[in-house]
């Protein structure tokens, strides 16, 4: 028994292959790559394969042959397979009809058939990341508590580092904006209420928007978009790298590492920037009640004082931790999927943003319902 073998040349402008030995299954793993490869250059050439050296002859052998005189494309006078005995040619007439590919009738689709089951499957992926998203923030809670139980554990200089990032960086973008949407609310009340000539209630508009809704849902949206998508970004980077397989072979634990001290810190200053954001905003209706329509910087703060409840003021705060929690929960999950490619890291902040804009919305609403049953 010969293993396959072959030797190729060229004369007259004729490519030429001349096999020997035992072309069967077993001896063609060694060279399939080398005749893939000779078959990149046979295209479009004349190509002569000669089979008389060859002993013993399989169905496979005979596929490989077949295969590269296809992809010459040319089977003419001066190309083909020659020196095959008749056994060897039985083998060979027998394989050429299955070399070219089946035609496979495309599919009948039906467009509303297909929008139901991509929906479908929509849901129930949105099913499956929601179980996940609640695992991991159980997984989160459990070692906040476990590392309550030990302060030591608590890593104080991540947090502050986290609150820097994540909440100092942050305020100008927040201020700013939550100063402007405060003119905003306040521009466009006084429009409408100059029609019923009670322009004095824009106070009353921006005072229970701002404070109730637009500062601390403000804060959140821009701290999704710029904090969380870090935390997945930074976490993702991680992953690809291996660091955090790295970590565990060191014996840390990824969550209280990295999930715990972003968590906590955006707890922490969460609050601060909805207070920001509140009193920026409530000053930019001011300044234009101040400008447009001239109500006094002492009439607006009076009737401020008089006519909204601090309250309001409350609620918006004591829905800020929350936010931050999902915010970061969220984004250090994402970080945590990323599979390990720039391409899966991209999908993941993505979906980070977009999965945390969603959670907040739906939290906030739950609250104003919440605060509306309990009339507070």
């Amino acid at each position: 028994m010969r293993p396959a073998a072959y030797t190729t040349d060229l004369k007259g402008g004729i490519l030429r292959l001349v096999a020997s030995g035992d072309w069967v299954a077993r001896h063609l793993g060694p060279i399939d790559g080398d005749l893939r490869a000779f078959e990149d250059d046979t295209v479009g050439r004349d190509l002569l394969i000669d089979i008389s050296g060859v002993d013993r002859l399989d169905t496979a052998g005979a596929m490989v042959f077949e295969r590269i005189i296809a992809a010459c494309g040319r089977r003419t006078a001066r190309s083909g397979i020659i020196g095959a005995s008749d056994a060897h040619q039985l083998v060979l007439d027998n394989v050429r009809p299955h070399i070219n590919p089946c035609e496979v009738e495309p599919a009948a689709r039906n467009a509303f058939v297909m929008m139901v089951n991509r929906l479908g499957r929509g849901v129930l992926e949105g099913y499956y990341t929601a179980v996940e998203v609640l695992n991991f923030i159980g997984l989160t809670l459990s070692t906040f508590v476990r590392v309550m139980r030990d302060p030591k554990r608590l890593r104080m200089t991540s947090i502050v580092h986290h609150m820097e990032e994540a909440g100092i960086d942050a305020m100008p973008i927040v201020g700013l904006m939550s100063f402007l949407i405060g003119a905003v609310v306040a521009f466009m009340g006084a429009k409408i209420l100059r029609l019923f000539n009670a322009e004095v209630f824009t106070v009353e508009l921006v005072g229970i928007s701002v404070l109730r809704e637009f500062g601390v849902l403000l804060s959140a949206i821009l701290v999704a978009g710029r904090s969380g998508s870090a935390f997945t970004a930074a976490i993702g980077t991680m992953k690809i790298r291996e660091e955090i397989d790295a970590l565990r072979a060191l014996g840390l634990d990824p969550i209280e590492v990295l999930v715990l001290p972003r968590t906590i810190a955006l707890i922490i200053f969460m609050p601060i920037l909805a207070f920001m954001a509140a009193v920026l905003g409530v000053i930019g209706g001011g300044v234009v009640a101040a400008t447009a329509m001239e109500i006094s910087p002492a009439f607006f703060v009076g009737r401020l004082q008089d006519t909204i409840a601090l309250s309001n003021f409350w609620v918006g705060l004591i829905k800020a931790p929350f936010f931050a929690f999902v915010i970061a929960v969220i984004g250090c999950y994402q970080g945590m999927e990323v599979a390990g490619s720039s391409e899966s890291l991209g999908q993941r902040t993505t979906l980070s943003v977009v999965q945390s804009l969603f959670v907040v919305i739906i939290l906030d609403a739950f609250f104003a319902m919440f605060f509306l049953e309990i009339d507070y």
